[in-house]
């Protein structure tokens, strides 16, 4: 005699037992009336009697109490009903569930109790949200960067009548700006650190020449992007005014994290030595706006420029909170 297994006890109680979906049988109360094996595993339920006759849409948060009182209501009606939502296991660990709420009807057609199957898909949803977040950087990224080549354009043509020179200029910037994204790209990450981007700028250059030295601060994209575009400003006046121009120039560059509000503050030097006399500019170029303006504005900090006899020297200093500011 061949069994129906869809009829057969023992396989319908493996089968609860195995699934990972919390089913449950609610009162038309709302009580929590009992909880197949598979379920008090994936809620975490040491002991069943521990939450029995509990009130099932209190076992919910925020929106989702009210959706399970809802699914209740419509159960005792008669109707299906979905929802998703968020319920800590017994044991406290945030989880989100897509659940499913279905009448039980008795042989004479009336509801007697309520079904509730209730998947956990906490992975999903946090890949949902951590898309979402990315969605946002890289819509905040592009903007910026288009910003910014709109001020590299606005700025190079402005004040170079050359335009060869000018074009050359502009290419320049628009590769120092290429070359802090694939920072971010070759990371697979949405933030880089200040010692990568400083690292980046100064590589053509021999440790004898060009000395770094600082913590790892973690920068966003905006704040990397300003840092890498000023570097590159600031290496370029070097090489061809400063103190790289001749043989026995030095160019120094240190940063540190002072106490200040919260993360503290973040304090950058770039210190140069060894060069040629240096005099005030009759005018400012693009790397003093790109200090006083870019750069300042997209850390919210602060900037001096010294054209010290010896050398030039920056100082910026700017909330490690701001640094990290998508």
């Amino acid at each position: 005699m061949s069994i129906n297994k869809n009829q057969d006890p023992k396989f319908i109680a493996a089968a609860l037992a195995s699934s990972d979906d919390c089913i449950k049988i609610i009162s038309l109360e709302g009580a929590l009336e009992y909880m197949t094996d598979g379920g008090r595993r994936v809620m975490e339920v040491d002991n069943f009697d521990d939450i029995k006759g509990c009130h099932w849409p209190d076992l919910w948060s925020d929106e989702g109490n009210l959706a399970a009182v809802d699914a209740v209501e419509a159960a005792r009606q008669g109707q299906n009903s979905r929802f998703t939502g968020f319920a800590p296991t017994i044991k406290g660990n945030r989880r989100f569930w897509d659940v499913k709420v279905s009448p039980i009807f008795s042989d004479d057609g009336r509801v007697e109790s309520i079904l509730s199957v209730s998947r956990d898909i906490t992975a999903i949803k946090n890949f949902e949200t951590e898309q979402e977040l990315l969605r946002s950087e890289l819509s905040h990224r592009i903007k910026n960067i288009l910003a910014l080549v709109q001020s590299l354009a606005n700025q190079t043509l402005r004040n170079d009548t050359d335009l060869p020179s000018a074009r050359v200029a502009f290419l320049e910037r628009l590769h120092a700006l290429s070359h802090a994204q694939d920072l971010f790209i070759k990371q697979n990450q949405v933030s880089t650190t200040l010692k990568l981007i400083v690292e980046s700028v100064t590589s053509t250059q021999s440790p004898d020449r060009v000395q770094a030295s600082g913590p790892d601060v973690y920068l966003s994209s905006k704040s990397s992007i300003a840092f890498a575009l000023t570097l590159h400003e600031l290496m370029t006046n070097a090489v061809k005014y400063g103190a790289l121009s001749n043989a026995g120039g030095q160019v120094h560059i240190t940063w540190s994290v002072e106490p200040g509000d919260t993360e503290g503050e973040l304090r950058f030097a770039w210190t140069e030595s060894g060069g040629p006399s240096v005099a005030v500019p009759s005018r400012k170029g693009f790397g003093s706006r790109m200090i006083e303006k870019a750069l300042v504005g997209y850390i919210n900090g602060q900037a001096s420029i010294t054209y010290a006899p010896t050398g030039l020297v920056v100082e910026v200093t700017a909330p490690i909170a701001a640094l990290r500011e998508i």
